[in-house]
């Protein structure tokens, strides 16, 4: 019970009908619609903090400080693409759009993503020249609304990533309230100023995966094969999406668990559908490992990732790399304490805003409003992703040294242990202390 609320202390709080679910109640019977909100699942859930590292002692090996190597490089789309994407560091930045996101937190995140060698994203809304042209290695999104799809653009990225599904709302479509169509929005996406806009739950030009295997086709043939195709799923039935995405000829698999963000879709759905990231990497290896394309078509793995041992652990079970979305806003300046009054304006606080479809971020990252967006120096705002970035590596590069790694692949489950039952069988390694792994027997 919250200690700045005065009550009885003989009073006791319900678990089921707590306050915020007892406020949500009371929303939903004087407005009759349901909430809309951005960010990711707020619930607790198990996640990469109920995993521990086994550094070495006397039975493995550590490699010694800064001295000696750690690699980070990776290489993500060698399957089939004469120009795979090379990346110093197996960090990306995940696709947010152009809408969703000002102009000039998606020219900061390329800025950020280049100077430590590492790939962004679009998004739904197409490509802008402030984010091609600050982006050394950019990655095409190519969603099911077909909004600002541009084939000129297409042919300008290093990757396409072809998007069945999100983290944060596997099976649903995404929304941009009329407030964030400006003229610029509603020319790149060819629909009406001020109107709100829905993107689709699906492609609309195939209904299963063999119509996808023809569809990949058709985009190797626009880009003459150049670039690399990436298949992004929301983790759901993972095994059996990674497996059909395989065979249908992608080069990359992007899995996004349900802690991934979004800009704008119904609470419920956040809360309510798709699994937990760290529940989804072994699947997704499993389908791989059996049909013989581990680390052949590569993982990246997205969701709810928030320091380098979030990277080290998704690597360690078996990702190439990881896709990050609300933690690169949250270093270009999402959620500020500096805004907190501003915030406390338009009735939130910083650490937890997440209305950010309605286009009145004091941050400047998810608005269109001219003034806001001034706000968000996007050359100091990549400096500060790019420094996060680095971070990131630097902690996940101590992590496998301890663990006697001279490449962040080389970490393997056997590295891990789980601090709980539910982890431990979502993971797929032992219980700390046990050689136990519930639902493998004993």
């Amino acid at each position: 019970m919250s200690n700045d609320i005065n009550v009885n202390p003989g009073l006791r709080e319900s678990a089921t009908f707590d306050r915020t679910t007892m406020h949500e109640i009371r929303r939903a019977a004087e407005t009759g619609i349901y909430d809309i909100r951005g960010f990711g699942a707020k619930r607790k859930l198990p996640h990469f903090d109920d995993l521990l590292f086994l550094g070495a002692s006397m039975s493995r090996y550590p490699l010694e400080g800064y001295r000696e190597k750690c690699n980070t490089s990776v290489v993500l789309g060698d399957r089939f693409a004469k120009n795979p994407i090379k990346l110093d560091i197996p960090i990306t930045i995940a696709g947010m759009s152009f809408g969703a996101l000002s102009a000039n937190a998606k020219e900061a995140l390329g800025r950020g993503a280049s100077e430590v060698g590492t790939s962004t994203t679009t998004g739904d809304g197409g490509m802008t020249p402030e984010e091609r042209g600050q982006s050394k290695k950019l990655v095409y999104q190519y969603l099911p609304s077909r909004y600002g799809m541009n084939p000129d653009d297409l042919r300008k990225a290093d990757a396409i990533e072809v998007v069945l599904g999100q983290g944060a709302k596997p099976g649903g479509g995404g929304m941009l309230l009329g407030q964030k169509i400006t003229d610029r929005v509603a020319q790149m996406r060819t629909l009406p100023k001020g109107i709100d806009q829905r993107s689709a739950c699906r492609h609309p030009d195939w209904t299963g995966p063999d119509d996808l295997a023809i569809k990949i086709q058709e985009l190797r043939e626009i880009t003459d094969w150049q670039v690399p195709i990436y298949i992004k799923v929301g983790a759901t039935r993972t095994y059996y999406d990674v497996k059909l995405a395989v065979k249908a000829g992608a080069d990359v698999i992007v899995v996004d668990g349900m802690q991934g963000g979004t800009a704008a879709t119904q609470d419920v759905f956040i809360e309510h559908v798709g699994i937990p990231t760290l529940a989804a990497i072994p699947q997704a290896v499993q389908a791989l490992q059996e049909m013989g394309m581990h680390r052949k078509v590569q993982l990246i793995v997205s969701g709810g990732i928030r320091n380098g041992a979030d990277v080290a652990k998704c690597m360690a079970l078996g990702a190439d790399a990881v896709a990050i979305g609300t933690a690169a806003l949250v270093a270009l300046g999402c959620n500020h304490p500096m805004y907190d009054e501003e915030f406390k304006k338009i009735g939130s606080a910083a650490g937890f805003y997440d209305d950010y479809h309605e286009g009145k971020d004091p941050a400047g990252i998810s608005t269109q409003d001219p003034e806001l967006m001034k706000r968000l120096d996007p050359v100091a705002a990549g400096h500060r992703l790019a420094n996060y970035l680095r971070v990131l590596t630097l902690e996940a590069q101590t992590l496998a040294r301890a663990c006697g790694k001279n490449d962040l692949r080389n970490l393997e489950p056997e590295d891990l242990v789980a601090l709980t039952v539910e982890s431990a069988a979502m993971a797929r390694v032992p219980l700390a202390g046990t050689t136990w792994v519930p639902g493998q027997g004993f």
